[in-house]
């Protein structure tokens, strides 16, 4: 039997760092939620654990030996007591080093996909820590769904139900380290500002971000000054309710209202931003938690 699963982008609505522990990991507050446009993930049963790499941004995944699939995969067979027999195959359509969890969504779909095709029952405490030892991004990856994100976040809670909103995405495919960019950061730390309120559409979602912020968004211009390109160049299409950065960059992403502006902004921005990865989406319904299903 075949399995597949999406790996949804994701994206930081708004995010705040609000501290630094000792051991050098920031805090933050952040609402994430999940873009239609996603990587897939696909697992057939196997002697032995396999990758192979398909899409417009697998090549750039080649000659890593223990990239994070096969990581994830190996932690949840030596978790389960057995061994990790799979062929996977990822089909890579996210770009890399691009602060909208490629990486760590891969990894969270692998961890649902295995788990099916092995037929396991590891308790949700249990593939939580699997996942946070993965990376700080898998668990919410893990989760599938739209959730405020805490500590370095592992810190899960429910967010309010977001509206039908349309998206741009924009990267101009240069690798951006978080490391690089956490390091670049300076000044006060931000504050904890979540909403409860159930935003009635995109224009109100958009109205509640723009009192927030990314506050990334300074170090990673400063590392990387396209990225203030990018997001001049968003803001300016029409329809354009809100431009921000997801993560700790490069990826910036507009918020419109309806499907024909995102898609006319998109057509624009491709003129504009010659190079740049960009591609008309949607927040992904998180009603509908991400699954594995049967080929």
């Amino acid at each position: 039997m075949a399995l597949r699963t999406p790996a949804p982008a994701k994206l930081n609505l708004y995010l705040h760092i609000t501290g630094r522990r000792d051991d050098g990991y920031h805090l933050l507050d952040s609402l994430i939620a999940f873009a239609d446009v996603h990587d897939t993930l696909e697992a057939t049963p196997a002697e032995g654990l396999s990758l192979e790499l398909a899409g417009p941004f697998g090549e750039s995944l080649r000659g890593e030996d223990d990239n994070l699939v096969l990581r994830a995969a190996r932690a949840l067979a030596a978790a389960a007591g057995r061994p990790a027999d799979a062929a996977i195959r990822l089909i890579k359509r996210l770009p890399v080093a691009a602060g909208i969890g490629g990486g760590s969504a891969d990894a969270a779909a692998v961890l649902r996909l295995l788990s099916r095709l092995w037929d396991l029952s590891l308790s949700a405490e249990k593939m939580q820590c699997l996942a946070l030892a993965l990376g700080a991004d898998v668990p919410v990856c893990l989760a599938g769904r739209a959730a405020y994100a805490g500590g370095i976040g592992e810190r899960l809670d429910p967010a309010p139900r977001l509206p039908r909103a349309h998206l741009i995405l924009a990267n101009p495919l240069i690798p951006l380290s978080t490391p690089q960019v956490f390091k670049a950061r300076r000044g006060e730390f931000g504050q904890h500002d979540r909403f409860a309120e159930a935003p009635a559409g995109a224009a109100a979602l958009a109205e509640l971000l723009g009192s927030r912020a990314n506050d990334l968004t300074v170090p990673a211009i400063a590392c990387l000054p396209v990225i203030a390109t990018g997001l001049e160049a968003i803001a300016r299409t029409e329809g354009c309710l809100l431009a921000r950065m997801s993560g700790s960059g490069a990826t910036c992403f507009g918020l419109y209202g309806d499907e024909a502006a995102s898609h006319q902004a998109a057509s624009t921005l491709r003129e504009e931003l010659a190079g740049w990865w960009i591609v008309a989406t949607r927040l992904r319904d998180d009603t509908t938690a991400v699954e594995a299903e049967a080929d």
